[in-house]
């Protein structure tokens, strides 16, 4: 199961001054209390630990996508917005996969599927067991989807004004945080679908 999705800024390895790491977007599915403390919890606590565990999960992300670039000898340029109409290759895109000790930052062991697009992060926050494969395949496709459709490669673009959009992608491809073996076929039927209920 996924347990959390982001979408997340990257910063190239040579540009410490462009600013911090922020998440842009988030889904968490289910929740997870405060360890240790046998306090009753408020919303607001709760919700203050998930973006507190969230940013640390996009940080190292981001970090290692800063390693694979610097390891691969690809210049900073690639992170770099680039016009709406040229396509991006996924399969080509830094990505990858670590695992979360448990306390680091969530209760129980986790692990990170990521993919890193020019200067946008998509990351799966998973359980520890999850099928790798099935994920880092669902993840390209959300970020296919994302980027098709939201045009968010596009400067000036705002993901708080598209906040359903991503939400009635996340619905279809990735409901309640299970990832679904999906063929062509499928995925043509419930972009199809989308495009219907989300005219561009």
């Amino acid at each position: 199961m996924v347990h959390a999705f982001l979408i997340h800024t990257l910063r190239s390895p040579n540009m410490e001054d462009a600013g911090l790491c922020r998440v842009l977007y988030s889904c968490v599915f289910g929740a997870e209390k405060s360890p240790g403390d046998p306090r009753p919890h408020g919303a607001a606590r709760d919700r203050l630990l998930r973006k507190e565990q969230l940013l640390a999960v996009a940080r190292q992300v981001e970090s290692m996508c800063q390693l694979q670039q610097q390891a691969s000898g690809r210049p900073h340029t690639d992170l770099q917005l680039q016009s709406s109409d040229e396509p991006v290759s996924l399969h080509e895109a830094p990505h990858g996969a670590f695992r979360l000790s448990p306390g680091d930052p969530f209760q129980e062991s986790r692990t990170v599927v990521w993919l890193g697009v020019l200067s946008l992060g998509f990351t799966f926050v998973l359980d520890a067991h999850e099928n790798l494969l099935l994920a880092e395949s669902t993840l390209q496709l959300l970020a296919r989807l994302l980027i098709d459709h939201l045009r968010l490669l596009t400067p000036g673009t705002s993901l708080l004004l598209r906040a359903d959009r991503i939400e009635g992608i996340l619905s279809r491809f990735l409901p309640h945080g299970q990832l679904l073996f999906l063929n062509d076929q499928f995925v043509q039927g419930l972009e199809k679908e989308f495009i219907a209920a989300w005219p561009r």
